[in-house]
């Protein structure tokens, strides 16, 4: 990779990490494995940079590669090593007047879409958490938008099962 191609690669990434901080938290529970699933998004980003076209905006292709990688990472993962959750091991400042009550929400939808939904699906979640319009999603994650609106209209269904009994 040349010099101006690595410099522009570092901004972006310095520019658009919380996407990868994202993908590692719907996909780990722990610091450590956080910390590794990062590390390595950010190998397979790098690797990768100097084929990305342009034909897309560099967010979407970044969330491509690390949805990528976090799903083929875990899905080849064939012994399972239990871990402490992630919300054990994060530490906050609490004032007074805190309410936690989005924090406690956020923790179980979290904890729902881990436990509940397959790759795809989680990945499905967490782009329309962020935002994305149906068009990017299906771009991303290489399906049709009318499949991406489907299967997001039955996850949301399912969660809605799982949250409220």
């Amino acid at each position: 990779m040349e010099k101006g191609q690595e410099q522009q690669f570092v901004a972006l990434l310095e520019e658009h990490q919380n996407i990868v901080h994202k993908v590692c938290r719907l996909y780990t529970n722990n610091y450590d494995a956080h910390n590794d699933l990062f590390q390595e998004i950010t190998i397979q980003l790098w690797k990768a940079y100097p084929k990305f076209r342009g034909d897309s905006k560099f967010s979407t292709w970044m969330y491509r590669v690390g949805l990528n990688t976090a799903i083929t990472l875990y899905r080849k993962s064939k012994r399972r090593i239990s871990t402490q959750d992630f919300d054990g091991v994060a530490f906050k400042m609490k004032a007074e007047d805190y309410d936690d009550t989005e924090e406690k929400q956020l923790k179980v939808l979290y904890a729902a879409v881990r436990n509940n939904l397959n790759d795809i699906e989680k990945a499905l979640v967490f782009m329309y958490l962020e935002d994305k319009d149906y068009k990017e999603i299906s771009e991303t994650l290489g399906i049709s938008e009318v499949n991406a609106r489907v299967k997001m209209n039955r996850i949301k269904t399912k969660l809605r099962t799982l949250l409220n009994p």
